[in-house]
Order: C-alpha cells, then structure tokens, then sequence
C-alpha cells in the first residue's frame, strides 16, 4: 500500500500521474460514490458527478498542497461538485432546492437500486427536510462513520459547529419520523 505523501508525489510527477492516477481511483471511488450518493440519492447521477470529481481532481493535483489529507481535498470536491448538480438540476427544472429534494425522495420508490426498505425511506424522506449543512453532517457521520476531526476538515467546520450540526439533525429526524 502506497502512503498518501507518496501517492501524492507520483500524481504530481508527470512520468507516474497515469499509473498513480489509476491507484488512487481504485482506492477512493467506493467510498467518494456512497458519499456523493447520499447527497444526489440517484444511482446515475452520482456516477456523472463521481466522474466529474475525478476529472477535477485530475485537473487540480498540481494545486494540492498537502494542507490537509488527500482523501478531505477529494471529499470537498466531491460534496462541491454533488451540490452544485443538484442546483443545475434544480435551476434546469424550474424547481427550488426542497422541491427538487422532495422529488428526488419520491423517485426513491421506484429507483433499482435503492435497496431501502419502508423505515430506510421516511429515513431519507426526514433527510430531505434538513438544511444542506445539516444533511451533509448527518450523512458523513452517520451513514460512513466520520469522525467529527475528518468532518471538520473536509467542510471547513469548526468541530463545535458540527457537533451542533448533527445534534439538531438528529433532534429534527426524530420529530419528523415521529409524525406518522
């Protein structure tokens, strides 16, 4: 396994950027297509936004600097790139932001591949209510386990802030999953 100070290194150097390009690809992509799926909830859209993290990545690891970890830098892009697609989409089908999420939860149901059962849709469908931030800090600490630390550095977020964050999404889900 290859460290991230040298993977880092390779992408920088145009004789291995390919060859190293490649590893980090098939390191990362699992994990950045989850995370950006929790945010556009469409398996083909988070594919093209997937994609376009890539290219932007590829574009821009010359500017990297190694302030913070790699895998944070990827993640800011990724959640940059997720929500500005859903405010293309938005904007392209005349639509406000919530009544582009309402839409995307109710294409859940009918989605192959959410996998989700009745509990995991109002779960999404509780989701869908929340302010951005909010959303963003529930998903990477509930559904991928993120510490508060990496949280912080991948959206530039004080820990206190995120911690209130995800307190008051919390307290939010469960009022709304207790209105059925």
């Amino acid at each position: 396994m290859v460290t991230e100070e040298t993977l880092v290194h390779q992408l920088q150097q145009k004789e291995s950027l390919s060859e190293a390009f490649e590893v980090l690809v098939n390191t990362y992509k699992t994990q950045l297509y989850w995370h950006i799926r929790q945010i556009v909830m469409n398996h083909d859209d988070a594919d093209d936004v997937l994609q376009n993290t890539f290219i932007k990545v590829y574009r821009n690891i010359d500017g990297f600097k190694g302030e913070s970890k790699l895998y944070s830098w990827m993640y800011r892009i990724a959640t940059n790139e997720a929500l500005s697609f859903l405010k293309k989409k938005a904007r392209r089908g005349g639509l406000t932001d919530g009544e582009l999420q309402e839409q995307i939860v109710q294409n859940l149901e009918a989605d192959v591949y959410f996998e989700g059962d009745e509990i995991q849709l109002k779960l999404q469908q509780a989701l869908a209510t929340l302010p951005e931030k909010q959303k963003l800090v529930f998903n990477m600490k509930y559904f991928q386990e993120m510490k508060y630390e990496e949280i912080s550095e991948i959206l530039e977020t004080s820990v206190g802030g995120l911690k209130a964050s995800y307190h008051l999404a919390v307290k939010k889900i469960e009022a709304f999953l207790k209105t059925d």
